[in-house]
């Protein structure tokens, strides 16, 4: 049984493993993870509003599993981002706030702070009408040295 001689492999030949790990940009498939043509790159940090238009898009009917392979983001992520967007949606609805309601606010505080000095001064004066009708003298005032 004879041996033939096999050719050395090279840069040329395309069955070379080196060929096959270099990853060379020479024709064949794009590489996994490259970018589209045509389409941004991804953030590296995910800002609170591409994370609502991501849950915007998710919301009007786009899959899950399309805006996860499209973000490179997990299903589950984009899925606690929605739960997040909701609930925060939910406490919206129970308290009203805004410019309106803060300044309406301020002014319930100041209307029942005057409340509160007008019935003090009620109460004084009814104690003073009380002594003056049993014939009281009125209460001496300290000087105010």
């Amino acid at each position: 049984m004879s041996k033939t001689p096999s050719k050395p492999r090279s840069a040329s030949n395309p069955s070379s493993p080196a060929r096959a790990s270099a990853g060379s940009s020479e024709g064949g498939r794009r590489p996994t993870g490259g970018e589209p043509a045509g389409q941004a790159p991804l953030p590296r940090r995910w800002s609170s509003r591409l994370k609502m238009e991501l849950v915007l898009r998710l919301l009007r009917g786009e899959s899950l599993d399309a805006l996860s392979r499209e973000t490179k983001q997990a299903a589950s992520r984009i899925s606690q981002w929605r739960d997040d967007f909701l609930a925060g949606g939910e406490q919206a609805m129970k308290v009203q706030t805004g410019p309106d309601q803060s300044t309406h606010e301020a002014e319930r505080r100041s209307l029942q702070a005057k409340i509160g000095e007008i019935t003090m001064d009620n109460e004084l004066l009814y104690q003073r009408c009380a002594k003056l009708e049993a014939g009281l003298p009125p209460a001496r005032r300290r000087s105010k040295r």
